[in-house]
């Protein structure tokens, strides 16, 4: 896939070492995506618009990055009906939990999916189920994943059982 199918946006260049953990799981599963730096405080022309125009770019899901108020994630819900999932970040003197409460608690009508504090991995993975609805070779991918994570938990298990001689 060239198209990129998934918008990852975050609040500042701080937040890039955590939503960089999406772009990874997005590569390794073959989606593409495109990145980009959109505060809803800061910048809220600029994410209005993004979010406004990604339906027509091709993308199919958003995620948003923020912490401390984290109103990102929010502020791409009501400019688009496309899917949002927010993903808190730890920041601040609450360590995210501010974060988590303002991107999961969305007013009826503007639902945000929201991951833990810091779950960017997740955000993607949840990304990939979704469009895994219409594209078979994301579902062949997830499919592999999962039967890889359980193998290896397996493998670990055996580990640990042969250790105790069991």
């Amino acid at each position: 896939m060239t198209t990129p199918l998934v918008g990852i946006l975050m609040g500042s260049e701080s937040d890039l070492p955590v939503m960089e953990k999406a772009a990874e799981v997005l590569r390794d599963m073959g989606v593409a995506y495109e990145m980009d730096i959109s505060s809803a405080h800061r910048l809220p022309e600029k994410t209005a618009e993004y979010a406004r125009g990604a339906r027509d770019r091709g993308i199919e899901v958003l995620i948003a990055g923020a912490g401390m108020a984290a109103h990102l994630a929010g502020v791409i819900a009501a400019h688009t009906t496309l899917p949002v999932i927010g993903v808190p970040l730890k920041s601040g003197a609450l360590d995210g939990v501010d974060a988590l409460y303002s991107t999961v608690q969305m007013p009826p009508g503007m639902p945000v999916a929201t991951v833990t504090i810091d779950g960017a991995k997740n955000a993607a993975y949840l990304a990939c189920s979704i469009l895994s609805i219409k594209y078979p070779e994301i579902t062949h991918k997830l499919e592999q994943f999962r039967a890889a994570m359980r193998k290896s938990l397996e493998e670990k298990s055996e580990e640990l059982r042969k250790r105790q001689g069991r």
